[in-house]
């Protein structure tokens, strides 16, 4: 099948695109705690 040669670049494509976002949100959320610590707790209507 010609398809098939083509599908270890899409699943390669799909896994280096998902797992960038993964890192990218690991690192959002991270620097969202970071300065979250910095407020006092009056500023910090979620808790």
């Amino acid at each position: 099948m010609v398809a098939m040669l083509h599908a270890p670049y899409v699943i390669g494509s799909y896994v280096v695109t998902l797992g960038g976002i993964a890192l990218y949100t690991v690192g959002m959320f991270a620097r969202a705690r970071k300065a979250a610590k910095r407020l006092p707790d009056e500023e910090r209507p979620w808790s």
